[in-house]
């Protein structure tokens, strides 16, 4: 079987570790990122399906606690009155309500659910991509535009769950998301970091902060 090219770095060194069904997995040997195969992805009308069914709501104050572990760390190294950017916001964006109230503004992007796209136009001071970085279908593109909507001093802050066990993936409930084709290790974050001359943070489970020097 012939395997495409790593989506997160494009090296071709790579190989196959997880098959279920239809859906083949190859893990990078260089960014360490493991990513379902191309051929094996949802197509746009099933996957909006998929991210239809899920219930964000911006009151919930559980999912309001899930997201505090992104916001908190950021909040900390922001200027006051800062710019951000939700990017991949989804239908209920609670993040972008949570960074208003502590008195920075938020524009709003998803492909989906906020598809307009003069808020790319801009750069910011910050841009917020939670739960969203393992939906990419071409990372290494979205991260070349997260990088070039930064200010310089500005900070990407990414939640997802990182990968740690091969031997626990087949059961691993991040990958039984139908919708999350790529999973990132922390040594994913430091690679892109160097990628593009970013610092990198990972100030708790799970979260990674880039600043654009």
């Amino acid at each position: 079987m012939i395997r495409n090219s790593c989506p997160v770095c494009e090296d071709s060194h790579v190989e196959a570790f997880f098959e279920e069904g239809s859906r083949s997995y190859s893990r990078c040997l260089q960014c360490g990122a493991r990513y379902l195969d191309p051929g094996s992805r949802l197509d746009g009308d099933a996957e909006r399906a998929q991210y239809d069914l899920h219930e964000n709501d911006v009151a919930d104050p559980g999912y309001r606690r899930f997201l505090s572990r992104l916001s908190v760390p950021l909040l900390e190294r922001l200027a006051p009155g800062a710019q951000g950017l939700d990017y991949g916001c989804g239908p209920g964006p609670a993040l972008a309500a949570m960074m208003e109230a502590a008195g920075h503004s938020m524009a709003l992007y998803d492909p989906f659910y906020a598809p307009a796209t003069a808020v790319l136009e801009r750069k910011y001071d910050f841009i917020t991509c939670t739960e969203v970085a393992e939906h990419f279908h071409r990372p290494a593109s979205e991260f070349e535009r997260l990088d070039s909507l930064l200010k310089p001093g500005g900070w990407l802050g990414i939640m997802t769950c990182f990968h740690i066990d091969d031997a626990r993936f087949g059961n691993w409930h991040y990958r039984k998301d139908p919708t999350h084709v790529v999973f990132y290790r922390e040594e994913t974050m430091h690679w892109l970091a160097n990628r593009f001359g970013w610092e990198c943070e990972i100030p708790a489970k799970d979260i990674a902060l880039m600043r654009k020097r």
